[in-house]
């Protein structure tokens, strides 16, 4: 199939009244173009009337240059077709095109700056992966698409200038109300529609009350282990990240108050604690509160998860106990709908909305207009709460396919537990096992376990592997943990060999 290319809008610097002829320089400007790959082979050219039209010259300017370029092989064209950049081209003009990417390739070798080196240092893992155990897999069933598809048909065809012009930083009124209204039901947030800024996500949310609220060298609690894309955003805007050990109860305050008791911010995963899930006791809650409150901290609830309760009472959020308002509550539709969605939220305290609203202004505008209607048609017609029970179902059989698999396989040594919540499960090695080990000779037989030390900073790491069982149908899940077992039992006995060994 013919490509069209950019031809047509290509740039043109014609020197008139210049040493060299004009046909000359179209004939110039079209080879260098296809040299650099500018104009890719396939691609079609204007016809030299409306090319000699666009330029201002005679059409036996571009004529000359077309046919000497046809003659060099260059191009390649038709009658009634057109004329196109040559699909083979001669053997001179290859070498002279990867010649000159050479050259531009050397010319990249300039030395990065330190701050982009930081970035480079804290690159996050890909997400692309389907294989099991790889997390923060979703599920997206037939049900949800089909009505997601119907609702985009219905935005598009109902969509009114005001949607395609600038709109409120903050989001689309009808998406922020409705989701003030579920967050006031499902989740006890206190807030008006007024207080919510719709976002790409948790790390964009993040990013915002990075930029709003602290200042390069202020100190932040985070939990360890901890999320590393949290403590990676805290680390490039030039911050402290202070690790604070998790126990049963969630994140020690105490032991926060030790490390930095002039912290400017905590950031926390309260009501499932990654990547072990604990959740922070009632008594926590108010200690952390109590910090906020006498120190003028902030703290960032990362709510990521709260929509995937499998058993108990649903859990109120942190940001529903905040008498002082130093409270932001995060959450994102990524995980509960889809990665693809980008759009979350955060809920900031009102003294704080001008000053985030501006930021977001100056950051990217607004957010796109066509996801947050069909997003708000979707909660407003019920199929949001509908999905989340669907999946629930969906992701508890999931989960309960990977504990009833993996338990027997592995015996005692291992120690997994059904957690309440959330899309991840921990299954705790025994101490001295190497669990970057076992998540390397994992990966080469097919399966993606991650290593839980790799989430510590301070704290002595547990050894455990982090996995992920939503979006694995359960026929993977059975043939994932057979093998992964098998390198589970081979890993745990190659100490027990070495240390024969070194006996004998």
């Amino acid at each position: 199939m013919r490509r069209k290319g950019f031809a047509e809008v290509m740039l043109w610097q014609l020197e008139r009244g210049g040493a060299t002829p004009l046909y000359r320089q179209i004939q110039q400007q079209l080879r260098d173009a296809v040299l650099s790959r500018a104009l890719h082979p396939g691609a079609r050219l204007p016809s030299t009337r409306e090319l000699a039209s666009r330029l201002g010259v005679a059409r036996s300017c571009v004529i000359a240059a077309y046919s000497e370029l046809l003659v060099e092989g260059v191009l390649s064209g038709r009658v009634g077709s057109g004329t196109y950049v040559s699909s083979d081209l001669p053997e001179p003009i290859e070498k002279a095109a990867r010649r000159r990417s050479q050259r531009t390739g050397a010319a990249r070798c300039f030395p990065v700056p330190a701050r982009a080196r930081i970035f480079e240092s804290l690159a996050g893992d890909a997400q692309g992966e389907t294989r099991a155990f790889q997390t923060g897999r979703s599920r997206v069933d037939g049900r949800t698409l089909e009505v997601w598809r119907r609702l985009t048909q219905r935005a598009l065809r109902e969509l009114e200038p005001r949607h395609l012009g600038y709109t409120d930083s903050r989001g689309l009124p009808e998406l922020r109300r409705t989701l003030c209204e579920y967050l006031k039901a499902a989740r006890a947030v206190r807030c008006e529609p007024e207080q919510i800024l719709v976002t790409s996500g948790t790390q964009h949310a993040l990013d915002l009350a990075i930029r709003v609220l602290l200042e390069p060298g202020d100190e932040v609690w985070v939990e360890d282990p901890g999320y590393p894309m949290a403590y990676a955003a805290l680390l490039a805007a030039g911050l402290k990240p202070r690790p604070v050990p998790v126990d049963a109860h969630g994140l020690v305050v105490r032991a926060g108050l030790r490390a930095a008791r002039r912290a400017r911010a905590v950031y926390v995963t309260p009501s499932h604690q990654f990547p072990l899930g604990r959740v922070l006791s009632t008594a926590r809650r108010l200690e952390l509160l109590a910090f906020a409150r006498e120190t003028g901290a902030f703290v960032l609830e990362d709510d990521y998860d709260s929509e995937f309760r499998y058993s108990g009472r649903p859990l109120p959020s942190l940001q529903g106990l905040d008498d002082a308002q130093r409270v932001l509550y995060v959450g994102t539709f990524n995980k509960v709908l889809f990665p693809g969605l980008r759009v979350g939220y955060v809920v900031v305290p009102e003294r704080l909305v001008r000053a985030f609203t501006a930021a977001r202004h100056l950051m990217d505008r607004q957010p796109q207009s066509l996801l947050q209607l069909v997003l708000a048609e979707f909660m407003e017609q019920g199929h949001f709460a509908a999905h989340v029970r669907r999946m629930r179902l969906q992701y508890r059989d999931q989960r309960d396919a990977l504990v009833s698999e993996l338990v027997p396989r592995t015996g005692e040594p291992v120690r997994v537990e059904a957690p309440e919540q959330g899309m991840t499960l921990v299954a705790e090695l025994p101490r001295g096992t190497r669990d970057e080990a076992v998540a390397a000779a994992a990966l080469r037989a097919g399966v993606i376990a991650r290593p839980l030390s790799g989430f510590y900073r301070k704290s002595e790491p547990r050894p455990g592997l982090l996995l992920g069982f939503t979006g694995h149908p359960r026929a993977e899940i059975a043939t994932a943990v057979a093998t992964l077992s098998r390198v589970i039992a081979e890993e745990i006995a190659a100490p027990r060999v070495r240390r024969t060994a070194g006996q004998g």
